[in-house]
């Protein structure tokens, strides 16, 4: 054999078991995983939302990203071994929040199924009504009051939409509230000011220690008067990079500065996964 051709073999008897290792870990889910513990994943999606909350062995996803999003979100999912979720909340019919949604209600097995009592003229609305209707699923229609049962030591509460009548799609998102121990986390979707002023109006508690962020961060969310109620320690803001709207946008992220809440993006940070035990939030 000559000397070159044993250089290449040693070299592949070398190489395959890193790669081996590489692709197990690439595949590999979320490794020591307390059930006991919240575990929220705010997904990268790009210009999208899209989060996945863990508890007590129940799952619950809120949105579903873009259209291109897609195979990267249900891949994700079964990386996490996910095959059932017991909740799927449609903060509202928007491309960038349901444009996977149609191939999530195909692929995994669905408990409950909410969104604003809002529809859209798009193909990916469509595309998820169908996909309900093939599997005899129906959307509840989520209100603010509203409560999802994740264990009888969590608190989850629907706090947006507050009306049935809003001229931008955006305000009847539905807005989320988790509360864990000491621990409160706050899922805004694309809510804006309108919704932020009718929250605080209905006097609900948003004093919360993490915040999705409104809107990708745009400067039609997170008001001065909603951000002073909340004033969260954490602030999570799910864009994309390089996006043709320029989210987020500098105003937002001012504020947040302003009052030194720590800053996640996915467009600069990928995935985001914060775990809490009910006394302190750690990144994982």
């Amino acid at each position: 054999m000559q000397t070159k051709q044993r250089k290449i073999i040693l070299l592949a008897f070398i190489l395959f078991p890193l790669f081996l290792l590489s692709s197990c870990e690439t595949n590999a889910p979320l490794s020591n995983i307390n059930k006991n513990h919240l575990i929220i994943h705010y997904i990268d999606v790009g210009q999208g939302d899209s989060m996945l909350i863990q508890i007590h062995g129940k799952n619950m996803l809120i949105d579903a990203g873009t259209t291109e999003s897609t195979n990267e979100l249900v891949n994700y999912l079964k990386k996490q071994r996910i095959d059932k979720l017991d909740y799927v909340i449609e903060t509202h019919p928007h491309e960038d929040h349901i444009g996977a949604m149609s191939k999530i209600i195909n692929k995994f097995e669905i408990n409950k199924f909410y969104g604003p009592k809002i529809t859209a003229n798009t193909k990916a609305f469509e595309n998820m009504v169908d996909s309900l209707k093939s599997k005899s699923l129906k959307i509840n229609v989520a209100k603010a009051g509203q409560t999802i049962d994740l264990g009888s030591d969590i608190k989850c509460k629907i706090i947006a939409p507050n009306s049935d009548a809003y001229k931008e799609i955006n305000n009847y998102s539905v807005v989320i509230k988790l509360e864990f121990g000491n621990t409160s986390f706050l899922f805004e979707g694309d809510a804006e000011k309108i919704s932020e002023t009718e929250m605080i109006t209905k006097g609900y508690n948003l004093s919360c220690d993490v915040l999705k962020i409104g809107h990708h961060g745009s400067r039609t969310a997170t008001s001065d008067e909603f951000l002073k109620e909340t004033h969260p320690k954490i602030s999570i803001i799910s864009c994309g990079l390089n996006n043709d709207y320029g989210h987020p946008h500098k105003p937002t992220l001012t504020k947040l500065n302003a009052i030194n809440s720590k800053i996640y993006r996915t467009n600069k940070d990928g995935t985001v996964i914060l775990e809490s035990d009910g006394i302190k939030i750690s990144k994982k």
